[in-house]
């Protein structure tokens, strides 16, 4: 956490937006994934049954668009680095170093992860809130 706001060497390496944007983002990611956290955790607790199954789905949907949508490419970028064909990824130099090939191997597995993960989440809590959604209506009209 530390790091966001003081990451050494900066980051944007002089970019147009300046270290302001770095940590604003970072802060943006971090809040993201807590609050996705506390939503996935939400999806099996007993309190959460008796929340609307908007507030729920929204997030989850969100969340596992988001991740396919970084998660997949990379697993195809992965595939390429692997076999060779493209050891830089898609838009990376040919020439890449042993450890930038593991972490990005390693970044696209846990982005393809996520997704896979959350989407199985998402579905499943979908299924489930679908099923018990007539009871959460008998149990509002009492």
């Amino acid at each position: 956490m530390i790091l966001v706001f003081f990451p050494g060497d900066d980051p944007t390496g002089d970019g147009p937006w300046g270290m302001r944007a770095y940590v604003i983002f970072n802060v943006v990611l971090i809040s993201m994934s807590a609050i996705g956290a506390a939503v996935v955790l939400a999806t099996v607790r007993p309190p959460a049954r008796h929340l609307p199954r908007w507030l729920l789905l929204t997030p989850l949907l969100s969340g596992s668009t988001l991740l396919v949508i970084r998660g997949v490419p990379g697993m195809v970028e992965n595939l390429l680095m692997v076999t060779g064909i493209r050891r830089g990824g898609f838009v990376g130099v040919a020439d890449i170093s042993t450890g930038e090939f593991w972490t990005g191997i390693g970044i696209n597995t846990y982005f393809f992860a996520g997704a896979v993960l959350l989407v199985g989440t998402t579905v499943s809590y979908g299924w489930r809130s679908a099923e018990s959604a007539p009871e959460r209506s008998t149990e509002l009209s009492r």
